[in-house]
């Protein structure tokens, strides 16, 4: 991951972003950490929990079991790693089409995750990625690399243990 350091070379830290960071003149060192954090209370059916991210965006989000395997209001772990794949999948199909010196005018990707029984308990086990991108007169063969270059090299893909599959539409 990446965080700004006060002095030295840049540092490319091997995944997407880097070559980025470095084109715009920014100086990164190979470390960033965020972090949140999850309060539970009761058992796990009748029980409730609020989670909470550093940065704000989240204070005290309601989960419970109904939000996860039900549809009950409120977010759950499973939602929250769709977002968080949907948003970094963007961000890496946008440096990808940078390297290949093309602008997207929009990317908008929705990520389903896959909950399912996995032995005694539960995994994720897929994440299917919806992509439609506009770049006017876009290079078709240049935008599906680019989309398989993200895929595979998107921080979240790595981090899950978990097929990944995708959908990209260029529309031009």
């Amino acid at each position: 991951m990446l965080r700004p350091r006060d002095s030295g070379e840049t540092v490319a830290a091997g995944i997407v972003a880097g070559d980025a960071l470095h084109e715009a003149g920014m100086r990164w060192e190979s470390l960033m950490k965020r972090k949140a954090s999850a309060v539970w209370q009761g058992g796990l059916q009748d029980g409730k929990g609020s989670i909470s991210t550093d940065s704000g965006v989240l204070k005290d989000t309601q989960y419970s079991f109904s939000t996860r395997f039900e549809n009950g209001i409120g977010t759950n772990p499973e939602e929250l790693i769709a977002a968080a794949h949907a948003g970094c999948f963007s961000m890496a199909l946008s440096a990808e089409l940078g390297k290949a010196n093309i602008k997207p005018e929009r990317i908008a990707t929705t990520a389903t995750v896959t909950l399912d029984k996995d032995g005694g308990g539960f995994a994720v086990t897929a994440s299917h990625l919806d992509v439609v991108v506009k770049i006017p007169g876009g290079d078709k063969a240049a935008f599906d690399k680019a989309a398989a270059d993200a895929k595979a090299g998107c921080p979240i893909s790595k981090v899950l243990n978990a097929t990944i599959t995708m959908d990209a539409k260029l529309e031009t």
